[in-house]
């Protein structure tokens, strides 16, 4: 499959779509934007798809909370069709609005049905950011579409209110650290802004949340599925990087992804 068709699911308020359609497109897939209301239907079928990416935005104004209404349609109408691309491993990527939909369907770290230890709540500071990170694509992930980018630095903008981290306990942060972080936020551009990679929660500015352990995206158990908060589809070109150091594009994230749809 040398161009891996790869869908891109959106509903009401999501606003980031059109540039995921086009890191998808540089890094040589073929995507399709379908409203939810497509799927539920039967006119776009998630099976007909090698990958599978749900953008970033404000799906449903986040009148349930952050990605609450949207999950619930996952967990309602698309629970077996996602866990049957899951089997198939299919890569699935979740960016912000979409990182928190995953997390709130019990898709990340899932698995799907299984009470939730993981969470996406406000931002520590207590305020929206908006701004550019720095954050690396951990090598101990056990993801296998993300392995070979891993140790990569991305710089790329995040804009949210609540993609703080959280878990119910130490046991499940420890769960975490098994190789289900996925990106971590970086201070200087070369460490985790804690002292320790493991402590409880990062320095601000550079972990712009307060996510335990400097997490700023996770993987399933399986590696199949993946989320993070951080925008990188929107440093994927030249032009789109502020004044500053040249490098840490996010293209080679979505490379990898449409890589592992092949």
């Amino acid at each position: 499959m040398s161009t891996p068709p790869v869908l891109i699911p959106h509903a009401s308020g999501t606003n980031r779509d059109e540039e995921a359609a086009q890191a998808i497109r540089l890094a040589g897939g073929m995507p399709t934007i379908a409203h939810v209301n497509e799927l539920r239907s039967g006119e776009v079928r998630i099976a007909d798809y090698a990958a599978i990416l749900l953008p970033g935005g404000f799906s449903y104004g986040d009148a349930l909370g952050a990605g609450g209404r949207f999950a619930l349609e996952l967990r309602t109408w698309f629970a077996d069709e996602l866990a049957a691309a899951a089997a198939a491993g299919k890569p699935m990527l979740g960016i912000c609005n979409g990182f928190q939909v995953l997390v709130k369907a019990g898709l990340l770290p899932g698995p799907m049905g299984k009470p939730r230890s993981v969470t996406l709540t406000e931002n520590a500071e207590g305020r929206f950011e908006c701004r550019w990170v720095t954050l690396r694509i951990e090598a101990s992930c056990r993801s296998g579409w993300l392995g070979s980018v891993g140790g990569t630095t991305i710089r790329c903008p995040i804009a949210h209110g609540e993609g703080r981290v959280a878990v119910a306990d130490a046991a499940t942060a420890d769960r975490l650290e098994d190789g289900l972080v996925a990106f971590r936020y970086l201070a200087d551009g070369t460490r985790p802004t804690s002292s320790h990679p493991n402590a409880a929660s990062g320095a601000y500015p550079a972990n712009p949340n307060g996510s335990v352990n400097d997490i700023a995206g996770i993987c399933d158990e399986q590696g199949t599925i993946v989320g993070l908060m951080p925008h990188p589809e929107d440093h994927v070109l030249a032009w789109q990087r502020p004044s500053g150091p040249e490098g840490g594009s996010g293209l080679p994230l979505f490379e990898a992804f449409v890589a592992g749809a092949r």
